[in-house]
């Protein structure tokens, strides 16, 4: 069952609300086990539970077989909440920090529900094991169909980012295109469409970059009162405007022109193509690739 099908179900609805509770961080009824468990095991194993408990929850699948009733599903659903959370934290472990992981929660109990209502017992197969395997990909297919950049672009956006890191490592300056075109072994027009590619994947504030690889977040979270001066912020953001001049001035002439223009005179791609007297087009080229190289000068630096 898809997120779409489970909104669309009032009982799928009222199985979600009476369960928000437990995915927002409260602690359901029995599951203070899951909630003890180490972080490699898996939360609410009937190992680790009183058998009373382990009982019950076996007497409520039996009824839940035998009558399937809403009522029922959300004992089920409240009793293995846990697993939503132990999922979602364990799939939001590397995702960029615009991501929430209480969205994934969200997503993850419309998978938890979708395994309740198809786990089979005869199969011999624990149910926690089968629920966290439903609500990973819930949480997935929801991030997937979020994402409006095909998963190819994506992967070629990895390759060009790792490209510019070796050969920066290697040449100690920014490598041309000539020279990252043949490191990824392809010709340099097809290295030109790349960039027209990448664009879709370079919709970051420039702020962004210049915190890339660091523990400080979005340089707007840090900024001061107006009724008072951060001396450590002061320093923070002369440091990180240094970083970002530096790494300016490593690019190109017109890859400058570029920045210059677009983040700090706010001109559009196609009053920049103008001024330089190039299509459009070539300007997004351009501007892809200059962000290209600022992100893996930036992180370069961030690591050393």
């Amino acid at each position: 069952m898809s997120q779409s099908d489970a909104v669309a179900d009032p009982q799928a609805d009222d199985t979600a609300a009476a369960v928000a509770g437990a995915a927002a961080g409260s602690e359901p009824p029995g599951s203070n086990e899951a909630a003890d468990a180490e972080p490699d095991d898996e939360p609410g194993k009937a190992a680790g539970t009183p058998n009373g408990v382990d009982a019950a929850i076996q007497a409520l699948w039996r009824e839940f077989r035998a009558n399937p009733h809403q009522r029922l599903r959300e004992r089920l659903v409240l009793h293995y909440a846990p697993l939503v959370k132990y999922v979602a934290g364990r799939v939001g472990t590397g995702l960029p920090t615009h991501v929430d992981v209480g969205d994934l929660v969200q997503s993850g109990i419309f998978g938890l529900i979708d395994a309740i209502e198809k786990f089979d017992p005869e199969r011999g197969l624990r149910f926690e094991t089968y629920a966290m395997q439903r609500i990973r990909g819930a949480i997935l297919d929801d991030l997937r169909s979020q994402d409006w950049v095909p998963r190819v672009v994506r992967s070629r956006l990895r390759e060009a980012e790792r490209a510019l890191e070796r050969l920066g490592a290697r040449l100690h300056r920014t490598p041309t295109d000539v020279e990252l075109a043949h490191e990824l072994g392809i010709g340099l027009d097809e290295l030109r469409d790349l960039y027209g590619q990448l664009r879709l994947t370079s919709v970051v504030a420039l702020e962004d970059l210049v915190a890339a690889g660091k523990d400080s977040g979005s340089l707007v979270d840090t900024l001061p009162d107006d009724g008072a001066v951060d001396p450590v912020a002061v320093l923070v953001d002369r440091d990180n405007r240094r970083q970002l001049a530096e790494a300016i001035a490593q690019l190109t002439e017109r890859d400058r022109i570029v920045v210059s223009l677009y983040y700090f005179e706010s001109l559009t791609l196609a009053e920049i193509g103008k001024v330089l007297g190039v299509t459009e087009s070539r300007v997004s080229q351009l501007h892809t690739r200059a962000v290209l190289r600022l992100r893996a000068r930036l992180t370069e630096q961030a690591g050393v």
